[in-house]
């Protein structure tokens, strides 16, 4: 099989980065994404470099049709094919408010960011697959070679009303996971859901002390905060099919914040 290529929005940093380095180690080839100027990831890039990886990275804000088609383009010009797509990249709210407060102006950014952007490329991407195995010698089925991952959150089902455009863009978002799931099965193209709990980055630095008293008093069953790397095994395992006859799953990363209990 040729060596496949994951291209991996919000990329650089983060989970996206978590999950871009687990990959790497997997031998995939990294198209990441990001809105940064590209010498603000000049670092990690090179980090992925001294890795081993072949890495390139691909300035676009996903919320932007004429920048998802042009992110797109610039892909298969590097790279020639694209096996994986990881959506992961997304934004919270700029300033929390309550959902009697909230502006229409917010829920606009966020549901653009988290939503209609992934959803679309997406749509893009998947046509592309589907292109690329047409008229394929062998069908995909049983091959690790296509896949699309969904990094949502555990805000698709836990409602926070101070961040309540956040939370129904993840929603939409675990819907789109399972509508592309239903309808890239005939392709043998797999698709999933990863629904990340309290994970330690820079959209979480702010709330750490709050978080950190919560975790110590049982908020979650592994009492830590999960990690991007945590994130990353997952996808990879994933990515690698490792999980088969299981498209469609959702698969939850948060050390058990979500478990019921009396």
């Amino acid at each position: 099989m040729e060596q496949r290529v994951a291209l991996i929005t919000g990329g650089t940093r983060g989970i996206g980065l978590g999950i871009a380095r687990t990959l790497a180690r997997d031998g995939l080839r990294l198209a990441l994404n990001g809105v940064r100027p590209s010498e603000s990831v000049a670092d990690v890039l090179h980090e992925l470099e001294d890795e081993g990886a072949d890495v390139a990275y691909f300035r676009a804000d996903i919320s932007r049709t004429e920048e998802r088609e042009a992110l797109l383009a610039a892909v298969l010009e590097r790279f020639g094919r694209v096996h994986v797509l990881v959506n992961n990249a997304g934004m919270a709210p700029r300033q929390r408010a309550d959902i009697l407060t909230a502006t229409e102006e917010s829920c606009d950014e966020v549901v653009s960011t988290n939503l209609r952007g992934p959803h679309f490329l997406t749509q893009a991407v998947a046509k592309h697959m589907i292109e690329a195995w047409a008229g394929a010698s062998d069908d995909c089925y049983g091959t690790p070679s296509a896949c699309i991952v969904f990094v949502t959150s555990i805000s698709a089902a836990v409602a926070s009303v101070n961040r309540g455009e956040y939370c129904i863009s993840k929603a939409g978002l675990s819907m789109a996971s399972r509508l592309w799931a239903v309808r890239l099965a005939e392709f043998g193209i797999r698709v999933y859901e990863v629904r990340p709990g309290i994970i330690a980055t820079d959209m979480t630095r702010g709330v750490h002390d709050r978080y950190d008293e919560l975790i110590r008093q049982g908020l979650t069953l592994e009492r830590r905060w999960g990690t991007p790397q945590d994130v990353g095994r997952v996808v990879a395992a994933l990515v690698r099919d490792e999980l088969p006859y299981a498209t469609g799953s959702v698969v939850t990363v948060d050390g058990g914040l979500t478990v019921p209990r009396l």
